[in-house]
């Protein structure tokens, strides 16, 4: 019998200014149906409702803060890219891409940076 697991389990990124980072990756994970699974001080961590992995756990930074990472979320739609995009920079990312169709990846993608820098993208492909 063949299993189906993901890849990553999770990932993890070390933020400077973690409340500035924790309201950014709350609101721009929201617009993908994405929440926070587990919250501690210093520490978010997010997943889909229906599955804990793969995740992203947010912490505050006790040394070395993460920093040039690309991370990519899937998108169910392109009104969900055109959401996560909006709410990103509406808490505070700073938009690198606005959402568009990039016939080299065959896919809809919006691309924003996290206080850190991170590039942050959010990303539906499209069908044929």
């Amino acid at each position: 019998m063949e299993t189906t697991t993901s890849f990553v389990h999770h990932l993890g990124v070390f933020a400077s200014d973690f409340e500035a980072s924790e309201r950014f990756y709350t609101s721009a994970l929201e617009a993908l149906g994405i929440g926070v699974g587990y919250r501690a001080d210093g520490v978010a961590e997010y997943w889909s409702p229906e599955r804990d992995m793969p995740s992203l756990s947010l912490e505050r930074a006790e040394g070395a803060v993460t920093t040039g990472v690309h991370i990519a979320f899937t998108a169910v739609s392109r009104d969900a890219v055109d959401a996560f995009h909006a709410a990103a920079v509406a808490a505070g990312g700073a938009s690198r891409h606005e959402p568009r169709a990039w016939s080299a990846y065959r896919a809809y993608c919006a691309f924003v940076s996290d206080p850190d820098g991170n590039n942050i993208e959010a990303v539906h492909k499209e069908t044929s």
